[in-house]
């Protein structure tokens, strides 16, 4: 058995789980999560937590139920607390502003970048340089944050671009005559 499915998933107060043959619905104050379930994987319920069992002794369903475990766990947190991801626009001229669902990014090129929210990703700007994305599912907010910092990722000699806010770029030396 696997080491992550051997810990069960508390599922606090609030929370209702609805568990079918080939998928579970989790639902809480953030909104409600469904993920589809593997032939591989059993999910069951004891009491206040989540149990996920390999249906076989193979690798792949081994593999499968510490996957689907660490999945529930995550549509637990993000149904109660929410997910959130920083990221930082560094170069003179980089702005980013908020107006409902589309966020409206200066990065340098000859025109403005509009991206457009999915539903369940709430963006918000504090600063002209940042942006906060939130949202329920974890798997969707790193994504968003992933395609917007796409538009300009940090280059290597300056560190000008969209970054995550921990993270770090290591700056070349340029090239010496």
């Amino acid at each position: 058995m696997s080491r992550v499915a051997k810990n069960p998933v508390v599922v606090p107060a609030g929370v209702e789980v609805t568990i079918s043959a080939d998928q579970i619905v989790i639902k809480g104050p953030q909104g409600s999560l469904t993920q589809a379930l593997n032939g591989d994987v059993s999910v069951v319920r004891e009491g206040d937590a989540l149990l996920s069992k390999a249906n076989s002794e193979s690798r792949q369903s081994n593999a499968m139920s510490g996957t689907i475990r660490a999945l529930l766990a995550n549509m637990v947190v993000g149904v109660t607390k929410g997910f959130e991801r920083k990221l930082n626009l560094v170069g003179v001229g980089y702005r980013a502003q908020a107006a409902g669902d589309t966020l409206n990014l200066t990065l340098g090129f000859s025109h403005p970048v509009a991206y457009k929210m999915p539903a369940g990703v709430k963006v918000a700007t504090p600063t002209q340089t940042e942006v906060v994305l939130t949202g329920a599912d974890k798997q969707q907010v790193g994504q968003v944050a992933a395609e917007i910092r796409a538009f300009r990722s940090p280059e290597p000699y300056k560190g000008k671009g969209v970054r995550y806010s921990d993270e770090v770029v290591i700056l070349k030396e340029t090239k010496k005559k």
